[in-house]
């Protein structure tokens, strides 16, 4: 597989930037600024499911941006029958998307498979997160030079797994499928999606989510190294 690639993608979120992390570090800054009285670990407990669910009807098209960051917002404390006016969520979804790129924490190995990978191959970013969001992430935790090219969903007007975001980015990065790799933790987004236009995948495998047959798989970064 290796000696016919030239370019490496990867999703960013959950995959090089430690999403969990670095949320859960927002929501308890967002949560003391706005005096809301609240545990965290069991907020996150509602919330993550909700935000799960929220991202793939987006992924879908069936819902906009502004209802994702209200709505996972509204049905987390709803569920934990915390009543808060509709003029705190909104700010609340603001002070999260500004303090969010605060914290910039990389999964394990990140930095260590980057510079591994940078001179043997073209590496590239294919992200559904928000434009303004991710540029940011990627500068504050200086890893944005490794990438030749960046592609984000709103970019493209559609979201991964769509081919058209996938067909951008080659575009973009002037390179064909069968000479690409994309690596990422959604097996819906990144794994089919890259799959359904002839790229090469590598699954990460988060938390406790299924090993799928037929498909590279690995569950720390560094075990790229065994595939590239």
């Amino acid at each position: 597989m290796t000696e016919n690639i030239t370019d490496v993608f990867f999703d960013l979120d959950h995959t090089l930037w430690d999403f969990d992390k670095n949320s859960a570090l927002t929501f308890n800054k967002i949560f003391t600024l706005n005096n809301i009285d609240i545990n965290v670990d069991e907020f996150l407990k509602a919330y993550e499911p909700i935000n799960l669910n929220y991202w793939k009807l987006y992924r879908e098209e069936k819902i906009d941006k502004e209802s994702l960051r209200f709505g996972r917002l509204h049905d987390a404390f709803s569920a934990l029958s915390k009543n808060v006016e509709k003029d705190l969520i909104l700010k609340l979804s603001n002070d999260y998307i500004t303090h969010l790129s605060s914290y910039n924490y990389l999964l394990d190995n990140a930095i260590n498979v980057l510079n591994y990978l940078k001179n043997q191959y073209k590496l590239h970013i294919i992200t559904n997160g928000f434009d303004e969001v991710q540029h940011k992430k990627l500068t504050k935790s200086n890893i944005l030079h490794y990438f030749k090219t960046v592609t984000n969903s709103e970019m493209v007007g559609v979201k991964k797994p769509n081919p058209k975001i996938f067909n951008f980015a080659l575009n973009k990065a002037q390179v064909n499928p069968e000479n690409s790799i994309m690596i990422g933790d959604s097996y819906e987004a990144d794994i089919i999606g890259a799959q359904n236009i002839g790229m090469h995948v590598i699954y990460l495998k988060v938390n406790n989510t299924p090993y799928v047959n037929g498909v590279k798989t690995i569950d720390n970064l560094l075990q790229l190294k065994k595939y590239l």
